[in-house]
């Protein structure tokens, strides 16, 4: 095994040392790797969550949007019919 300080290894990477470790019985590194894979495990579904709550917030904002242009074409009628000039 090579173990390098790498911020893009991959969870594949981390799986093969430890086939390897069991390969030649050199346990002693055996816990590190096990921590690493849960490291790596957790950031992947942080990742995933992170993903889908933007999907989700872009589809409301989205949403919010149309409000706010109905809500804006609402109030210039309103005010047309009450005869307020705009004072923007």
């Amino acid at each position: 095994m090579v173990y390098y300080a790498n911020r893009n290894r991959m969870l594949c990477d981390v799986l093969q040392d430890m086939r390897e470790a069991d390969k030649t019985k050199n346990y002693g590194y055996l816990l590190g790797l096990i921590e690493e894979a849960q490291y790596r495990g957790s950031r992947m579904e942080a990742s995933l969550e992170d993903q889908r709550d933007l999907i989700t917030l872009t589809q409301e904002r989205q949403k919010l949007l149309k409000k706010v242009k109905r809500l804006r074409r609402e109030v210039k009628q309103l005010e047309k019919t009450l005869g307020i000039d705009e004072e923007d």
